[in-house]
């Protein structure tokens, strides 16, 4: 088999240029290997094998591209997707390469390259009004960029980071890093609070709707409601109310009177902020003899979510299995499986669809009421390791292990 590497060359969106480069040392035409590929028939090749139901990571590339642009700029992995609250029109995307772009959704246009970082960018994301946007790196090298004047105004480094977070109505900023302290910082005055507790992990955080409480899930499986202004907890969620290992996601209701958490432990529970109590526990194995440790951590919580019109939640893992739980009752109502590990999974702002990425490469749409497949797209060649979706449904941006983010027109019949 001759050994050849594929580049893809995106210009503007409106063309690609496929240049196949011969490894070996006799060097043929690449032009007349381009033709040869261009002649071969993928889909009737009889090679014995059904290929439904299987796909090899070579094959993805031959798979069939459901996006309206791919953004390439990157030369690494993409970790993170955030679009601009505002107007919805541009997205920040960082990567492996130690960079985040600021770019527009209909061409790609670059408006904006962070650069600086000294470790892959897994986190970026806007402002509440879009002025702005923070990024920061593993190596915990955090900075905030002024996106119309397209200048850094402000940077600050502490240890290792695990989540960065916006105010939901302030320009505060707020980080978790791995020796268990929660930053707070004042946007550009970087004025200064932190929230210290055991030296575990800080592993998951959330500003609540309110703008005056934040939830925080650490290593030890322990949930902490902080008081911003008075700078206390005001609940800890621990021991047998707790969780049994580190905490991977949270998320919260609309109005931020109840928190979803997920965890290693395979449990998401169900925590009212206002008295700290666990009112909740979902379980794929309600009823079932508890698994071992072991079998317990395989199948982690890799994603929660609420709905916002039903009184549903989602909670995906990393077995595959997507499930949707009533929030009254905790009844399992669907289970909706995929063929490899979910990564995220996001609730439209206003019907009962749900969409998932996964280690497959896929974005798929499901219907929260019924567990059906409501629409899916492909394009990546790679896992798609975070994505997300305008306010009207109409729009999702994917970041991928193939390094390019994608932007998919969602149309669906009932629009």
């Amino acid at each position: 088999m001759e050994n050849t590497e594929e580049n893809t060359i995106d210009l503007h969106g409106d063309e690609e240029i496929i240049e196949v480069i011969d490894l070996n040392e006799q060097e043929p035409d690449p032009d007349d290997l381009a033709e040869d590929l261009e002649d071969v028939d993928f889909e009737d090749a009889g090679n014995g094998y059904d290929d439904e139901g299987w796909e090899t990571d070579d094959e993805m590339e031959e798979e069939q591209d459901d996006s309206e642009f791919t953004f390439s700029k990157h030369t690494g992995s993409v970790f993170c997707v955030n679009l601009d609250p505002a107007t919805n029109t541009l997205a920040v995307t960082g990567g492996e390469d130690d960079k985040a772009y600021v770019w527009r959704v209909s061409d790609g246009e670059v408006l904006l390259e962070c650069t600086g970082h000294k470790d892959s960018v897994t986190c970026a994301l806007f402002s509440h009004d879009s002025s702005m946007v923070a990024t920061g790196d593993m190596s915990g090298m955090i900075k905030v960029w002024k996106v119309e004047a397209k200048e850094e105004i402000w940077s600050f480094e502490v240890g290792d980071l695990e989540w960065l977070e916006w105010h939901p109505c302030a320009p505060v900023l707020l980080a978790g890093t791995n020796d268990g302290q929660v930053w707070m910082w004042k946007i550009p005055s970087g004025d200064c609070k932190t929230f210290q507790s055991s030296a575990c992990q800080a592993t998951s955080g959330k500003v609540l709707p309110d703008g005056k409480r934040a939830v925080v899930g650490y290593e030890d499986g322990t949930v902490r409601v902080w008081d911003l202004k008075q700078g206390n907890a005001a609940h800890v969620i621990k021991g047998l109310d707790g969780h049994k290992g580190a905490l991977t996601c949270l998320a919260c209701n609309k109005d931020g009177s109840l928190v979803l958490t997920g965890s290693v432990d395979g449990l998401s529970k169900l925590i009212n902020t206002v008295t700290g109590k666990v009112v909740g526990t979902f379980s794929l194995d309600e009823g079932k003899p508890k698994a071992s440790t072991d079998e317990a951590e395989s199948n982690s919580v890799e994603s929660v979510g609420f709905c916002n019109i039903l009184p549903l939640v989602a909670v995906a893992y990393l077995d595959g299995t997507l499930a949707i739980y009533d929030l009254a009752t905790h009844v399992l109502r669907n289970r909706c499986q995929h063929e490899a590990g979910i990564v995220h999974l996001q609730w439209e702002e206003s019907s009962s669809v749900v969409s998932t990425c996964c280690l497959d490469g896929a974005l798929r749409l499901w219907d929260g009421r019924s567990g059906t497949v409501v629409a899916e797209y492909r394009g990546h060649t790679a896992e798609i390791l975070n994505f997300t979706i305008n306010r009207e449904a109409t729009l999702a941006v994917t970041a991928s292990g193939d390094n390019q983010a994608k932007v998919f027109c969602l149309q669906r019949p009932d629009r």
